[in-house]
């Protein structure tokens, strides 16, 4: 039980930083540092830390199967996803890429079922689609969804990348059981960082790091550390005690978070929709985590 507390907090926490990193991320792309040079910077510091923290505390060894496996979880967790994301929100609006992401929890349930063998209930299909009304409108507040023809192939992107991220819960799953959850993101990172070289290597060496304000300097290494590296790191080790499809309900949090923070910031206020749609939320996501009570009886069995 201890163990599922602390899961559902990493998962919270990973999802909150994640919702205070689209401020960030838009301060620095892409008048200081283009997107694709970003997302190496992100990858490189990510996997540098990732090193550190394994050879200083963990040094525990992967078996080479299991290494084909982190490679793979790094073309979908790390190259594919963040590369496919910054380039679908370019062309296209983030309402647009928003709405669209919603389809993940979904994405990853249907995977699960054809990869890992996890059941497809009446009661999570209907936390699913809790999830998806009360996020979208919040996500809405009265702007409106664009049909526009040009934001097509953006929105393609975002989809493709929503589906990757999905690929990645559910192929990472195994080893995070297997392994200290260190281990998994050292080798995931380390070939996704390999990946992404190619693409934003010429954009990173045309960043004037000498001539970067120092608040853009202190976003960068937030996106980096908290948003990288410390984020992945609460996502893996929540996926050790939570299916991936719990683990990807909570991105229906992000709106709502991103939301409190506007309104400790004073650039947003509290509504009924906006209660309305948290609630709704977070029951979608309460039943799609709780365990059905003939699962519970069982595993006690």
């Amino acid at each position: 039980m201890g163990g599922k507390v602390f899961s559902h907090i990493s998962i919270f926490f990973a999802n909150f930083i994640y919702a205070l990193t689209y401020t960030f991320a838009k301060d620095v792309m892409p008048d200081f540092v283009s997107p694709f040079a970003f997302i190496l910077m992100r990858a490189v510091g990510a996997v540098l830390l990732f090193w550190l923290t394994y050879l200083l505390f963990v040094r525990e060894k992967m078996e080479r199967k299991d290494l084909v496996r982190a490679a793979v979880a790094g073309v979908f967790g790390v190259a594919l996803n963040q590369l496919l994301f910054f380039k679908g929100l370019n062309m296209t609006t983030p309402i647009n890429a928003s709405i669209i992401m919603t389809s993940n929890p979904i994405m990853v349930l249907v995977m699960s079922y054809f990869i890992l063998g996890e059941k497809i209930t009446l009661r999570k299909a209907i936390g699913i689609i809790l999830g998806i009304i009360g996020a979208s409108t919040l996500i809405l507040n009265g702007s409106v969804l664009s049909l526009n023809p040009d934001h097509m192939l953006g929105n393609f992107f975002i989809l493709i990348n929503a589906a990757s991220y999905a690929v990645f819960l559910v192929v990472v799953k195994p080893l995070m059981q297997k392994y200290n959850p260190i281990t998994v993101m050292t080798a995931v990172f380390t070939f996704g960082t390999i990946y992404v070289i190619p693409f934003g290597l010429d954009g990173l060496l045309n960043v004037k790091f000498n001539e970067l304000p120092v608040t853009i300097i202190y976003e960068i290494l937030f996106v980096v550390i908290a948003t990288t590296y410390l984020a992945y790191m609460l996502n893996s080790a929540a996926l050790k005690n939570l299916r991936p499809s719990v683990v990807s309900m909570y991105i229906y949090s992000q709106p709502i978070l991103a939301t409190i923070v506007a309104i400790y910031l004073g650039s947003d206020f509290v509504t009924q929709n906006k209660v309305v749609s948290a609630i709704i939320i977070f029951v979608g996501v309460y039943l799609v985590s709780v365990r059905s009570l003939k699962d519970r009886k069982q595993k006690l069995s």
